[in-house]
């Protein structure tokens, strides 16, 4: 079910370079007071050339195609970026989604129409009013309204997958998705590569897949920046404390709009070993700024501004340096560690 009319798509102001000045973003969102129009357009117009290039390449890549292959030229197109226009193709066929959507044609319609769930309703609209208040096509004043393709998609995945349901968080990754895709079955099966696949547990009512992984999280910066684990155990900080939201929703409202989007063209590919490289990323780059705090409400500031400025803003060699700047991070080495933490969180909550 496609979302969006030609005259509706807000895609013309980067694709163009036009209106830098406006208050609103080419996905809706509405811009800070304190926006920066000057070095946003410095940036943009730098990457805009980054974004052209990558356009020709990609569209001699798949003329036409709807199936990606996966291989070493893949997966070093889609590090450097997939452009908007293709995005939600490249997602789609990276992540398994639309190998889903094919075998199971009309399933997501028949979702929607299976009876209500009085008590998944209501918790999905509950939230409804809470996802991007930021962004225009989330209001009901809007032209096009998002919440009711946002209530859909809700819907139909807690009615897929019920040991899951509905949980905080899920809303703003189903928006993304709506943004992006404008279709709410692609979301939904986007939906289920993301809860079900790349990230298992994260969203269940233990939040076993999360936990695990922020104390994964805590392994790797002890191995790769041992003097902010110094740090952290001085304060007895707990990781779920300063990195819970990055995973949970995924960088969403954490790190800037462009940035995310290359994260997820990565995420859908490779899998959630892109979430661990940004983290380390933001952490290493940033350790001199951590190591100078001297409490847990420092420590807690630092982890917010390290999202914020130049850094995360030029999304381009932000994600060059995600490859580089953590070493190297091999799947078997998660795996292991992943293992090793689940045990314990398991061992201590079974203690209590």
């Amino acid at each position: 079910m496609s979302l969006l009319t030609g005259h509706e798509s807000p895609e013309g102001e980067m694709s163009n370079g036009k209106d830098c000045q406006s208050k609103v973003d080419q996905y809706g969102f509405e811009r800070s007071e304190d926006f920066n129009h000057e070095s946003y357009e410095e940036m943009m117009s730098e990457y805009l050339s980054v974004l052209t290039k990558r356009s020709v390449k990609w569209s001699k890549l798949l003329k036409e195609k709807t199936k990606v292959d996966k291989n070493l030229k893949v997966k070093r197109y889609v590090r450097k970026g997939v452009p908007n226009e293709h995005r939600a193709l490249i997602w789609m066929a990276a992540s398994g989604a639309q190998q889903h959507l094919q075998m199971n044609h009309g399933y997501y319609h028949s979702l929607l129409k299976a009876p209500p769930d009085q008590k998944l309703e209501e918790s999905i609209r509950t939230d409804l009013h809470r996802t991007f208040p930021d962004n225009i096509h989330f209001r009901d004043s809007s032209q096009l309204c998002l919440q009711t393709a946002l209530y859909n998609v809700l819907l139909a995945y807690g009615q897929h997958n019920k040991d899951v349901g509905y949980c905080q968080g899920m809303n703003f990754i189903a928006g993304y998705l709506l943004i992006i895709t404008k279709d709410e079955e692609k979301s939904f099966w986007l939906m289920d590569a993301l809860v079900g696949r790349i990230l298992p547990d994260y969203f269940t009512h233990a939040m076993l897949g999360l936990k695990t992984d922020q104390e994964v999280l805590g392994e790797l910066v002890k191995m790769k920046v041992p003097a902010v684990w110094q740090v952290m155990t001085r304060h007895n900080v707990m990781w779920t404390l300063v990195v819970s939201r990055w995973f949970l929703c995924l960088y969403i409202d954490v790190l800037p709009m462009e940035t995310v989007l290359r994260i997820w063209d990565c995420l859908f590919y490779e899998g959630s070993k892109i979430l661990f490289r940004v983290a380390l990323t933001l952490i290493h780059h940033h350790q001199n700024l951590i190591q100078q705090a001297q409490s847990l409400p420092d420590i807690c500031e630092c982890y917010k501004k390290i999202t914020h400025g130049e850094f995360v803003e030029d999304c381009h060699t932000f994600m060059q340096k995600i490859f580089s700047e953590p070493g190297s991070l091999s799947m078997a080495t998660i795996t292991k560690l992943r293992a090793t933490c689940r045990d314990s969180i398991q061992a201590q909550e079974s203690a209590h």
